[in-house]
């Protein structure tokens, strides 16, 4: 996806360069163009975009691009800085805000598209570490076999289980003949996932959202009546205090 961006400078020529640079950058997408930091700040926060990456031009009226680069970084997830200005001394300062770059004016688009790869390369590594820290998407279906073959089940469709020796019985939503599948009961209690399922009893797992009425020791699904086993009170006690 492109990286999106504003552009900052009180000098329109400067402003319109800078635009120009951006829009002809395949990776990047200008999202906001403002000619002071004060026009960038009111506008920002008409914005619902979050902004990945500021060009800002240090010597402005009002609030420089430092001062603006203080005020950005305040947010929860701040853009990255890439400073531009005709005063090379100001460098240092730049990068005490922690600025990826600094372009030097007069600078060509060589040296932009230099600047706007570090962009590219610090959005696709910030990218790859949410992905890699985001939980696994949740599967909603799982596989059992039936009758020789592998049936793939909807989760949602699942109203409840039923454990009979060496097979299951799993009793669906879209047809009344149930599926039997050879595994135990506790081998399909591993398969559910924990926030959606429950066993109840030695015999019996069931879809939460699939309960219509509890009573004290058991559950209504459809028109079945299932009992809490004794050693599964706790956990049954537990979901109750969630469900009422």
């Amino acid at each position: 996806m492109p990286i999106t961006c504003i552009a900052v400078d009180d000098e329109p020529l400067a402003l319109a360069l800078l635009c120009t640079f951006i829009e002809q950058t395949p990776f990047l997408r200008l999202v906001g163009r403002y000619g002071s930091g004060v026009e960038a700040l009111q506008g920002l926060h008409e914005l619902t975009e979050k902004i990945e990456v500021a060009f800002l031009d240090i010597q402005m009226q009002e609030l420089t691009g430092l001062e603006l680069a203080r005020v950005l970084g305040q947010q929860a997830a701040p853009p990255r800085i890439v400073f531009t200005t005709a005063f090379p001394q100001y460098a240092l300062e730049g990068y005490k805000v922690d600025a990826l770059d600094y372009l030097v004016k007069p600078f060509n688009y060589e040296e932009f598209l230099r600047a706007a790869h570090k962009a590219r390369v610090y959005a696709e590594l910030t990218h790859a570490s949410a992905e890699a820290a985001a939980p696994a998407a949740e599967e909603e279906h799982i596989f059992l076999k039936v009758e020789y073959q592998l049936v793939r089940v909807a989760l949602g469709d699942i109203l409840y289980v039923e454990g009979l020796k060496d097979y299951v019985k799993v009793h669906l939503k879209s047809t009344p003949r149930a599926l039997l599948s050879l595994m135990s009961l506790r081998a399909m209690e591993e398969k559910l996932p924990a926030r959606r399922f429950l066993r109840i009893h030695r015999s019996f797992i069931v879809s939460l959202d699939k309960i219509e009425a509890v009573r004290r020791l058991t559950v209504q699904i459809g028109t079945e009546t299932i009992p809490v086993g004794e050693q599964y009170k706790e956990a049954f006690t537990q979901f109750l205090s969630r469900w009422s």
